[in-house]
């Protein structure tokens, strides 16, 4: 369902398609420019380039990968001991990750925490 302000645009974007402000226009009948260090600064993009080239992730990338697949091994472990380890381990990669990211501290990533094992297992282990 189109609302209304996507109405108005698309009555709008008619218009000037009628009066021809899309004709001559730059880059008209030409390949897009699909370089992805476009935004990049210019000192910065035979490095960024070579970088993905060789497969190598940003270590923040690297970090988030990591925290999912303890995530993922998190849910599959039943042993008590073995769960509150890899947790205490994801909780420092989740610090890790929250330390070296330059966002605000609303978009940081929350640690998991189970209370209720936590207390039990640190007591056992």
């Amino acid at each position: 369902m189109i609302t209304g302000f996507e109405k108005i645009v698309e009555q709008r974007i008619l218009a000037a398609q009628r009066d021809g402000e899309f004709e001559n226009l730059e880059g008209a009948g030409e390949p897009l420019n699909h370089d992805m260090f476009t935004r990049v600064h210019e000192d910065l993009r035979l490095a960024y380039k070579i970088l993905k080239n060789a497969d190598c992730l940003p270590p923040e990338i690297e970090l988030k990968k990591e925290i999912r697949q303890t995530e993922t091994l998190l849910s599959g472990i039943n042993d008590v001991c073995a769960r509150y380890k890899t947790l205490k381990k994801l909780n420092f990669l989740i610090m890790k990750l929250n330390t070296i990211s330059k966002s605000s501290i609303q978009f940081e990533v929350p640690q998991k925490y189970e209370l209720a094992i936590i207390e039990r297992i640190s007591k056992s282990c």
